[in-house]
């Protein structure tokens, strides 16, 4: 197994919906708008994911 440096982020989208995202796709999308609300950063995918199913059980974001 390879050591990953990637870090994973929960943007939420302006209508709700909260996406899991690399660090490299925040840092390319930034110049667009900048995210109304953003969790972590993560360790892996799979952690982020769990997380944002927490934050849609909270209110926090829409499910898909």
């Amino acid at each position: 197994m390879g050591m990953s440096t990637e870090v994973w982020y929960i943007v939420k989208q302006d209508d709700g919906h909260c996406q899991v995202v690399s660090k490299s796709q925040i840092d390319s999308s930034t110049a667009q708008s900048e995210p109304s609300e953003q969790w972590g950063p993560f360790a892996s995918q799979g952690e982020a994911i769990a997380r944002r199913v927490g934050l849609i059980r909270a209110g926090k974001c829409q499910p898909i």
